[in-house]
C-alpha cells in the first residue's frame, strides 16, 4: 500500500456553505477514499495555504487519482495537491540502491 499527502483548498462558495450549514467532511471523506479501497488515516483542517490536510493510505496511484478527480468534479474546490510518500524503511533502501549504482552515473563537468 502507498502513502500520500492531500491538500485541498476549498472555493470560496464552500466555505461558505460550511459555515452556514457545517458538514462532517472527514466522515465524506473516509467513506470516498474506503469505497476506492483506501484508508483515511487522518484529516487535518489547517491555516495558511491549504484548508485540509489528509494521510491517506491506498492500493495505488490510480485510487488516489480517482479520489482527487471524484473532489475536483464537485466543484469546491480551489485548488488541492497530492504528494507520494514513502515510508523511511523504503527511503533507506531505495538510498542503498543508489548508493550501488552511484558508479553508473558520470555527473556533467563545467
Amino acid at each position: 500500500m502507498a502513502f500520500y499527502l492531500y491538500q485541498l483548498s476549498y472555493s470560496k462558495e464552500a466555505i461558505k456553505s460550511m459555515v452556514t450549514s457545517p458538514s462532517d467532511r472527514e466522515a465524506a471523506a473516509r467513506k470516498l477514499i474506503e469505497a476506492l479501497g483506501g484508508k483515511l488515516h487522518h484529516l487535518f483542517f489547517a491555516f495558511g495555504e491549504y484548508d485540509v490536510i489528509c494521510l491517506i493510505e491506498g492500493p495505488d496511484d490510480k485510487m488516489m487519482m480517482a479520489g482527487a478527480a471524484a473532489v475536483a468534479s464537485a466543484g469546491t474546490v480551489s485548488k488541492s495537491s497530492t504528494v507520494k510518500l514513502m515510508t523511511a524503511a523504503d527511503a533507506m533502501a531505495a538510498m542503498a540502491m543508489a548508493g550501488k549504482a552511484t558508479g553508473a552515473y558520470k555527473p556533467p563537468h563545467g
